[in-house]
């Protein structure tokens, strides 16, 4: 969504288009990889350098709502950003932590059946697959304590 259509978008739901919000639109927008609050605080900060973490996180709560960016848990419950919007899954490093998109088809059938049994709605199923990545594989061990 270029960002005159997020403006208009905010406006619809009666809510301003501050500069923060379309800063953030915007970095968003020219992310090719997940990233997270603290490092969209620093990117947004080149530009308006009294922006807090607090209002980051609010943006990206809009931002969540309004289906602009998916909220993506990674190491140790820390929270990624994924702009990229179409179905589907990810791969969670737990040693470093980074995530990357995987390529694979996005088969969510038999969980969305399970959960409509449960009576939930309007639901969409996300596969983490989490291990470590070939970087974080290839390292050696690390010594024990008192070696």
């Amino acid at each position: 969504m270029d960002e005159a259509a997020f403006v208009e978008a905010l406006r619809e739901r009666g809510l301003r288009a501050t500069p923060q919000r379309v800063v953030l639109h915007r970095i968003l927008a020219d992310q090719h990889g997940h990233v997270t609050a603290d490092e969209l605080l620093a990117a947004a900060a080149r530009e308006l350098p009294n922006v807090s973490l607090p209002t980051i996180y609010a943006a990206l709560s809009l931002l969540e709502e309004m289906g602009m960016v998916r909220r993506v848990s990674a190491l140790g419950g820390t929270a990624m950003y994924d702009p990229v919007l179409t179905p589907h899954h990810h791969a969670v490093c737990r040693s470093c932590g980074r995530v990357w998109d995987l390529d694979a088809d996005v088969d969510d059938g038999s969980a969305l059946a399970a959960a409509r049994a449960l009576g939930f709605q309007d639901g969409h199923a996300q596969l983490t697959v989490q291990g470590l990545c070939a970087d974080c594989a290839r390292r050696p061990a690390a010594a024990p304590a008192g070696a």
